[in-house]
């Protein structure tokens, strides 16, 4: 099992704040500069063992991390280096982070254990036509699978239950911000009045791969189509009702000034 614990820490956080001061003048862009200092826990085994990373990035690109295994920092990029060096002297701040495999992982493993390890949430599934050309026979699939816990998953594109691999495109795993995930799943093909074309999701949480099937005919533009039509004939038809009923009021209004009339005239 792993799992993973993110914090920051504000004098850490400094430390790094102003280690990338030095660097500042090879960017040209300040708002650019974006620093995320991140813990993680790895548990193999339950707790027997357990190891301790801690990472830090500048404008999304990992410079240097910390090793419990190891027990010092490394760097990844020319960047992170000197800071590197500088914490690796520090015997106090290195020692610290060698204690937090015990401090943090260890004791906090009970409650991660028990948010993730049984936790099982089962993916929801749509289907959906993207980048419809109507002057081309290719068009764009999307399966979109989302709210689905833990994060492995497999999908597969199907058409008429014959498996499409050549134009399949994944973007990655995304997290959803509440202990879920979200992938999107293209499938760029030629599409035929038909043809059925399906979506196969297999994940832990599920006892046999869930599968939603979409037709031509189902599509966007097809539906709206539909709708567009509906409504015209709806209104057309209130329209329609409403002139009769104004030319029958207009006729009653007729047959009722052409009745026998008196007319009475006053003599002075």
């Amino acid at each position: 099992m792993k799992a993973v614990l993110f914090f920051f820490s504000t004098v850490q956080l400094l430390l790094i704040l102003q280690a990338d001061i030095i660097h500042r003048e090879y960017r040209a862009e300040p708002a650019d500069y974006v620093l995320e200092d991140k813990a993680e826990c790895h548990y193999m085994n339950g707790t027997q063992k357990v190891k301790y990373l801690r990472r830090y990035f500048y404008n999304e690109e990992e410079q240097l991390y910390f090793d419990s295994y190891i027990g010092y920092f490394i760097a990844k990029t020319e960047l992170g280096r000197p800071d590197a060096e500088y914490w690796n002297k520090n015997t106090e701040y290195i020692e610290q982070l060698r204690a937090e495999v015990q401090r943090f992982c260890i004791y906090n493993y009970e409650a991660i254990h028990g948010v993730t390890a049984d936790r099982r949430v089962q993916p929801k599934i749509k289907i959906s036509l993207r980048h419809e050309d109507p002057h081309s026979e290719y068009h764009m699939l999307a399966c979109n699978v989302y709210g689905f816990y833990p994060s492995e998953i497999e999908v597969k594109w199907y058409r008429n239950d014959v498996e499409e691999t050549a134009q399949v495109q994944s973007t990655e795993i995304f997290q959803d911000g509440d202990w879920t995930f979200q992938i999107l799943v293209m499938l760029e093909t030629e599409i035929k009045k038909g043809d059925t074309f399906t979506c196969e999701v297999l994940h832990s949480s599920l006892e046999t791969p869930a599968r939603v099937d979409w037709h031509p005919q189902e599509s966007d533009s097809a539906r709206k189509k539909v709708v567009t039509g509906i409504v015209g004939f709806v209104l057309g038809a209130i329209l329609i009702i409403a002139g009769v009923v104004v030319y029958m009021r207009g006729r009653k209004a007729q047959l009722l000034f052409r009745g026998p009339q008196t007319e009475h005239f006053i003599h002075t």
